[in-house]
């Protein structure tokens, strides 16, 4: 006879199994993707700034401040970890049943990047790895959640070619090709909780204020290659390398906070504000000036170390963040009446402060509006009536500036796909989330136009734990 002990440990291996597997196939993901992305744009700040928000946000423009949602994790704002559902016995205040929520993702990204003027244009498609995150309650009004998730990738591949001359005589020396290459990005480990502070009950309509707070360890690499070869057929010129790798992380905080408003018993106002301070991470990095000649067998073989200096200590500064906005929502009645969410969200990071080694980038202030909603038909037998459809947009510049500002707008849509309950688990709930998005950076002004399409599939799994079991 099995104990409800045993049940426990059984679940918690099984999720167990599940995060590690996500966790590598998301790495494995993402590495591949480095090696063949080709943005230039990356090669700034901290690299291309990634979706920073759950399949469900994403479709909806990237609304996360005042979103709650019991079937997936919210990890932008760390108050919505109270929402987390969680039962208890009568006159008992010990946790007797709570659903635990395992979420993760994948995008396919397909870049464009074109010259406003010239015809020519370069597309590549890349699988990479979204997150993964687990949601476990704790308690009524008291949960925690952990997981994974990138914060930026740089993936570049740009050659120059270009002639030299003498400054003296202005002769011609010699055509040369010079290799921008680099790669790398961030990763951001986190776990957190939220609580409700306090639930007021009015007439049977509850008022409640949540806060949560994340704990995180935010790391990552970035590596840059400038390769300069003389390109003549009778005097044999020595290759060049420049290489620089940078290995930075540190601890960081962000809090949250959630203020749900009944207006009456089917609509719901929620306030929700999250953020965190600047961020000081400790970096080492390698630098590496040699000659090099290309072997077809070896690939590059160094031939002489001009200079080699490894492990400088230095400091990347990252700026603060704060995000604010709201969700008024409608809850749907099965068989009566279809429900619906609008929100809206507004971000802004001052870019112009971060440091690397001390030294600026060519960043700028970044603010973001999003505005996304959610449509529930009236649920009932059918399929489709069960489906969530999801839409949303945003706009504000990016945070490159190369001498002007590189203008970024998007637009989403989503499905929030309900799977079948299977007899033999009636307590599982699983969700497939789509979100097809399309973003645009630059414009006519800028030297590249940069086009984004994105696929992003979702899994939200969920099953309740610590149920007591009754044996005959």
């Amino acid at each position: 006879m099995l104990s409800v002990k045993s049940i426990i440990y059984k679940k918690i291996n099984e999720l167990r199994i599940n995060f590690v597997l996500a966790s590598g196939l998301g790495l494995l993901l993402a590495s591949s993707a480095f090696a063949q992305d080709n943005s230039p744009y990356s090669r700034y700040g901290i690299g291309d700034l990634v979706p920073s928000s759950n399949i469900s946000n994403r479709s909806m423009g990237g609304i996360s401040a005042g979103y709650t949602d019991a079937l997936s994790v919210n990890f932008n704002n760390p108050a919505s970890f109270a929402a987390f559902q969680a039962w208890k016995e009568k006159k008992s205040k010990k946790l007797s049943s709570g659903r635990v929520v395992l979420d993760m993702a994948v995008n396919i990204d397909n870049r464009t990047l074109r010259d406003p003027q010239k015809e020519q244009r370069f597309t590549a498609s890349n699988a990479l790895f979204s997150y993964v995150q687990v949601g476990i309650p704790l308690r009524k009004n008291w949960g925690m959640s952990f997981g994974l998730r990138p914060i930026s990738r740089i993936s570049y591949k740009i050659d120059q070619y270009k002639r030299l001359f003498d400054p003296v005589t202005g002769a011609n020396i010699d055509s040369t090709i010079t290799q921008f290459e680099g790669d790398g990005g961030s990763y951001i480990g986190s776990m957190g909780t939220g609580l409700s502070l306090f639930s007021k009950d009015r007439k049977g309509l509850e008022e409640k204020l949540s806060v949560g707070l994340n704990v995180a360890y935010l790391f990552g690499r970035k590596n840059y290659n400038t390769r300069r070869s003389f390109l003549n057929d009778t005097i044999a010129y020595y290759q060049a390398n420049y290489q620089t790798t940078t290995n930075f992380g540190n601890l960081s905080l962000q809090a949250g906070l959630q203020y749900q408003i009944p207006i009456n018993k089917k609509l719901m106002l929620t306030l929700g504000a999250f953020g965190q301070l600047g961020q000081t991470l400790s970096a080492r990095q390698d630098v590496v000036r040699e000659t090099f000649f290309y072997d077809q067998s070896q690939g590059q073989l160094r031939l002489d170390s001009v200079s080699d200096q490894r492990n400088i200590a230095g400091q990347l500064q990252l700026p603060a963040s704060y995000t604010a906005g709201f969700v008024l929502q409608k809850f749907a009645v099965p068989n009566k009446e279809g429900g619906w969410l609008i929100g809206v969200d507004y971000t802004t990071q001052p870019w112009s402060e971060y440091r690397f080694y001390g030294k600026a980038d060519s960043l700028r202030d970044k603010w973001e509006l999003r505005v996304g909603g959610q449509i529930s038909p009236v649920p009932q037998r059918s399929y489709f009536t069960n489906v969530s459809y999801r839409f949303g947009f945003f706009i504000g510049p990016d945070y490159v500036k190369l001498g002007q500002s590189l203008p970024q707008v998007g637009a989403s849509l989503g499905l929030g796909l309900p799977v079948g309950i299977s007899r033999q688990a009636p307590n599982q709930v699983t969700f497939v989330n789509l979100a097809f998005e399309f973003a645009r950076r630059g414009n006519t002004s800028n030297p590249l136009q940069e086009n984004l399409f994105r696929i992003s599939l979702g899994f939200s799994l969920s099953d309740i734990w610590f149920i007591k079991r009754q044996y005959d």
